[in-house]
């Protein structure tokens, strides 16, 4: 089966695309966690017999908060590749000015171990040098195994605060509006809403989507009767 075209203008606009830094890693993050926390209160409060006024009270602190949390931890972590990367460059920069020989030298040995030879990698090797800045690109990929796109870790945080409180307030709904039988209507809402997210998560994968939905359905189930059995033990 074909994944995608093979013509010349669609290679050409799917390789423009991949140079725009992707979020569904910092979405599905914060969505997985949303829904397995907040359902976890839910689940933990409905246990314990305790009124719906503290499930939501509960839910809406644990949206806010730890959907906070989570996106400054997620900044934090970004920033830190951000600025490792930035160090690299810099040290690189450094070579290619007091160790030019070295520098086109290990060039040179990184393209002959990709298969180029002979007058090839000589020539390989002198357009890449002739560019800085590409040629500096090429090192964070190949010696350091970096991407090209530089991460922004406030967009990171962003993209894992609105998951987590779009998924994180999918198990408090029933509640909010007053529903029927809330906490079932809250299973099966949150049911939907983990395989929707593990779908999305077999981006990444050789996993079949419906074998990712059903695995993040199993993790966030897991957990939730873990706390609503934990709730229960003190129910009067």
């Amino acid at each position: 089966m074909e994944e995608h075209s093979h013509t010349a203008e669609a290679i050409q606009e799917r390789l423009l695309g991949s140079e725009k830094f992707s979020y569904l890693r910092d979405f599905v993050y914060g969505g997985v966690d949303g829904a397995v926390t907040t359902f976890a209160i839910v689940a933990g409060v409905q246990g314990a017999g305790l009124s719906t006024s503290i499930i939501v009270i509960l839910g809406a602190a644990n949206i806010l908060a730890d959907g906070f949390s989570m996106a400054a931890g997620n900044y934090s972590a970004t920033k830190a590749d951000l600025d490792d990367r930035r160090r690299i460059i810099e040290i690189e920069e450094r070579h290619i000015r007091e160790f030019r020989s070295g520098e086109i030298e290990e060039l040179r040995q990184i393209l002959e171990k990709r298969g180029l030879s002979g007058q090839t990698l000589k020539d390989a090797t002198e357009l890449i040098v002739a560019d800085k800045k590409k040629w500096i690109g090429f090192m964070l990929t190949d010696e350091y195994g970096l991407s090209q796109e530089e991460p922004r870790p406030l967009r990171a945080a962003l993209a894992t605060f609105a998951a987590f409180l779009a998924a994180g307030s999918i198990p408090l709904l029933p509640y909010v509006l007053s529903m029927p039988k809330p906490f079932e209507t809250s299973i099966a809402a949150t049911a939907l809403t983990f395989f929707l997210i593990g779908t999305a998560k077999s981006r990444w994968s050789l996993a079949k989507w419906w074998y990712s939905g059903g695995e993040t359905l199993l993790i966030g189930s897991t957990a939730a009767t873990v706390a609503y059995w934990v709730g229960s033990l003190f129910h009067p």
